[in-house]
């Protein structure tokens, strides 16, 4: 068997592909073996024969997959969760009866439908600011106890300075929280930036296969907030179940090449289309034209991630024509996967959503760079 390195002298690459450590003690199997056992024996002294009593706790297939998900963030210990949601409810458990959340003008929009439904009921407070606004974010931060942001943010793929709101949250006594999903460890490792936890949704990129529903919070230290973390989600069963969390330990395995193709194939997008006459702009932070993209040079180490979004010209009207028109990109909700999706967001987030109604989100998948030009191509003709 090959000399076992320790994780401070491996690279994210060798992490991920080897799954920490896959190779099976016991029979040599170089796949990681699935424990689906929801309860755990005691032995004569009526102790607990390994370190396990009950799944609802974890089990060793879900301890593999969050040991794998804090190393390749660099954090102190992860956990995960049925869905990413999931994950951030359990966060916001652990705030104080109306905490005080600020969080982005424009993010996911579950996320913001979780925030709000938690706001209404009273259990906790919300202030929307646009977090590329340094001075606002100050200002919402006073006696706030978590800074929530995204980065780059669903679906504008605006970048957000995390060192700078890191400092502002410190400043302020908070948390800083950034959800990480579309960009993956990969591409930025928010604890690097000053950030306290991130989220996953590992449905997306950790997982790269959709087929797997499930999200992940990630700590950069053991505290109290932690620890109440893990007591909500030991009392509430939010846990992601062990078939999942092994779907999960087999995707995270091809992590960096998926990522990378999916990164170099968004940007070859987003400069085709740049000027293209039926497109009104691409925002893509990996775009000199982007205003982000200073920002994202310098947290966003490895590519810019598979993730664009394209606003055509004209109105729905328009953009409904050319996302019907689309062969190649699958028209449905998700993203990070290996085959590539395109919504017409409006359509999806309603009436009242902030999105234009001209943008289609794009999760760029891992096909042939020309296949996926040509789609986007002939369905521009027609839009």
């Amino acid at each position: 068997m090959a000399a076992n390195m320790s994780d401070g002298k491996r690279r994210p690459e060798t992490i991920a592909a080897q799954a920490l450590d896959a190779v099976d003690k016991v029979t040599g199997a170089i796949v990681p073996p699935l424990y689906t056992a929801t309860t755990y024996a005691r032995d004569d002294d009526y102790q607990l024969v390994g370190k396990h009593l009950y799944s609802r706790y974890g089990n060793e297939t879900i301890d593999h997959a969050e040991r794998i998900i804090a190393a390749l963030e660099g954090g102190h210990a992860a956990m995960v969760y049925a869905s990413g949601l999931a994950g951030l409810a359990g966060l916001l458990e652990t705030l104080q009866p109306g905490g005080k959340v600020v969080a982005p003008n424009i993010f996911y929009w579950g996320s913001r439908d979780l925030l709000n439904h938690m706001a209404r009921t009273g259990r906790i407070t919300v202030e929307y600011v646009d977090m590329t606004d340094e001075a606002a974010v100050k200002a919402a931060a006073m006696g706030a106890e978590l800074l929530w942001m995204e980065t780059p943010v669903n679906p504008t793929w605006d970048v957000v300075d995390i060192r700078r709101m890191a400092d502002i949250a410190h400043e302020a006594g908070a948390v800083l929280a950034v959800d990480s999903t579309a960009a993956s460890p990969v591409v930025t490792r928010p604890f690097e930036h000053g950030a306290d936890i991130v989220f996953h949704s590992v449905t997306k990129y950790l997982n790269g296969h959709s087929d797997v529903l499930g999200g992940a919070l990630v700590t950069k230290e053991d505290n109290a907030r932690w620890q109440a973390a893990k007591h909500v989600r030991a009392i509430t069963g939010g846990i992601l179940a062990p078939f999942e969390s092994w779907l999960l330990i087999r995707g995270m395995r091809t992590l960096h090449v998926r990522v990378r193709q999916a990164s170099h194939n968004a940007l070859a997008i987003a400069r085709h289309l740049e000027h293209h006459p039926k497109v009104e702009r691409v925002l893509y932070p990996g775009l000199q034209s982007h205003p982000g993209h200073e920002i994202a040079r310098r947290q966003m180490g490895d590519g810019f991630g598979g993730m664009l979004s394209v606003c055509v010209k004209g109105g729905m009207a328009e953009t409904g024509r050319f996302v019907r028109a689309l062969k190649l990109f699958l028209p449905a909700t998700s993203l990070g996967g290996v085959e590539s999706l395109a919504e017409h967001r409006k359509v999806i987030e309603g009436p009242e959503s902030p999105i234009p109604d001209n943008l289609v989100r794009i999760s760029v998948g891992i096909e042939a760079e020309a296949d996926l030009i040509a789609d986007l191509e002939q369905a521009l003709e027609k839009a």
